[in-house]
């Protein structure tokens, strides 16, 4: 009977012991959410791919703590409701422990709610500045905000003189954050707006306004909104030959809006994030090292060059990734983690997030870029005694 109770309490162990190294094993299940199809596409397949690319290279590596990570993404082509839908399905079905995206302002704003209702984090791609300001407890963000850029941009007129400007913004979550960062911020750069138009997200054609703004006394042009929009402003520039500075927001820091452009790219200004001009960056730059390595993997992956957006899903997932190896195993102490984030050198910048700011960057993530033989060329900055620079 003894040997029998043994045999019995040995393979219950056994049984037990095989159940525990089963749970340890089961993955970490995070979910996506990019604009994969559909207008933004352009921002949502690149952080598609770079958030593959940050998993396959986690779990290749071993995954976290023993255990794998599985990237549940969805495809919200750009679209509000269907980004409600999947981020619901992500918490109530594949009980994910953190959402990373969307990637769009107006998506975002959409999921906030149900993210803060079910108590998930979420780590935002898009740039507006209503994502995190004022903190949500659940929200983070990794695309520098909006008004970072307005300021980046008004410094930069600053040294070249220019005190009137025009707006033409487009009318959707994005562009209606950009032109009120616009409007608020000029007064405190000494910035006078001649001339306010807006453009509709599927307008195909903006000689109307331009024709506006090249009868006010407007000395550049401010255009805010992401592709195809600014790409047909630039074309609509060109054609009615308006030599005013065209400036545009750093929602086309991509390679698909000089394509998009044309020959009417040349000379275009915009605030960007680091990594488009990683390889002009001076050796000291403390980003540096994590831009190029970004760059190469992507380029020897998907056979084209890691851009802006792709970096935010970079940022975004790399944040999850540090807060699980410090601890964090649900979503509470995930969150509790990213919000003790400090000096995370990204792709988008330099991270500090804290209780009241979830955003983390300052003004110093983004640099002026033009455009220069199809391709972005690093402005330096004047006071360093440089001008447009030459690609090394």
């Amino acid at each position: 009977m003894g040997k029998i109770i043994f045999k019995t309490l040995s393979v219950l162990c056994l049984m037990l012991a095989m159940a525990s190294v089963t749970v340890a094993a089961e993955p970490i299940k995070v979910g996506a959410l990019f604009s994969v199809t559909g207008p933004a596409s352009f921002l949502g397949e690149p952080e598609r791919n770079t958030a593959v690319m940050v998993v396959d290279k986690i779990n290749k590596a071993g995954g976290i703590k023993g255990r794998k990570v599985s990237l549940i993404v969805y495809d919200t082509q750009g679209d509000a409701t269907k980004a409600v839908q999947a981020a619901t399905r992500l918490i109530k079905d594949d009980k994910v422990v953190a959402i990373i995206g969307p990637s769009t302002t107006g998506d975002t704003m959409a999921v906030i709610p149900i993210v803060e209702k079910e108590g998930i984090p979420m780590i935002s791609c898009a740039a507006g500045i209503k994502i995190t300001d004022p903190a949500k407890k659940w929200v983070f963000k990794t695309a520098q905000n909006d008004n970072l850029a307005v300021q980046r941009i008004y410094e930069y007129l600053k040294t070249q003189g220019i005190k009137r400007v025009a707006l033409l913004t487009v009318s959707d979550s994005f562009g209606s954050s950009g032109r009120e960062q616009l409007k608020g911020l000029a007064k405190s750069y000494g910035v006078d707006i001649a001339a306010d138009e807006t453009y509709g997200p599927k307008d195909t054609d903006m000689t109307a306004q331009l024709t506006k703004i090249r009868g006010s006394e407007a000395k550049a042009i401010i255009c805010w909104g992401t592709n195809p929009g600014p790409a047909i402003v630039a074309r609509n520039v060109k054609q009615l030959g308006i030599t005013l500075p065209l400036i545009m927001s750093h929602g086309v820091s991509s390679k698909k809006f000089i394509e998009l452009a044309g020959d009417a790219s040349a000379g275009i200004i915009i605030p960007s994030g680091h990594v488009i001009v990683a390889d002009q960056l001076p050796g000291s730059d403390p980003q540096k090292k994590a831009l190029m390595s970004y760059v190469k993997e992507y380029q020897a992956r998907y056979k084209a060059e890691g851009d802006h957006f792709g970096g935010h899903a970079w940022d975004a997932m790399t944040l999850v990734k540090m807060a699980l190896e410090r601890g964090a195993a649900t979503p509470a102490a995930i969150r509790a983690q990213l919000e003790k984030t400090r000096n995370y050198n990204g792709i988008g910048g330099i991270f500090n997030f804290s209780p009241t700011d979830h955003a983390g960057l300052t003004k110093d993530a983004f640099v002026m870029v033009t455009i220069k033989n199809g391709d972005w060329v690093l402005i330096k900055d004047k006071k360093a005694g440089g001008k447009a620079g030459a690609k090394k």
